[in-house]
């Protein structure tokens, strides 16, 4: 059963310029995006973090809450060896899945200048 979606876009040239700070990054992205991100060569690395931020947003209105409903840097974006995205909750974020006896898929693109995240929260059974 479906029990939440979300879809954010987030503006990359927005990203670039909000990367510059290191308390953005720190407060923001959890430890493995931080370690994907310095992981890209620069011209990608603003799109992926536009992204992963997307990907938190789209996280928070699929679970009913808005920005600021959970700590941002406990909802991570993660990329599997295939490219594949998908979420990895720690703390808070992740408590409130148990909580909710659900899982969240996530989807993310990028073409023009911005980036786009759409996520759904769905029953484990």
């Amino acid at each position: 059963m479906i029990l939440g979606i979300g879809t954010d876009l987030c503006r990359v040239e927005r990203m670039e310029k909000s990367l510059a700070s290191p308390a953005f990054r720190k407060n923001v992205f959890g430890q493995g995006e931080r370690q994907l991100l310095e992981g890209l060569p620069p011209h990608r690395r603003a799109e992926s973090a536009a992204a992963c931020f997307a990907a938190k947003e789209a996280f928070l209105k699929a679970a009913g809450l808005g920005l600021g409903g959970l700590p941002l840097a406990s909802i991570q974006a993660l990329r599997r060896e295939s490219g594949e995205p998908y979420y990895c909750l720690e703390g808070p974020a992740a408590a409130l899945l148990e909580e909710k006896g659900a899982m969240a898929l996530l989807s993310l693109s990028h073409e023009g200048g911005l980036a786009l995240a759409f996520a759904l929260l769905q029953s484990r059974e």
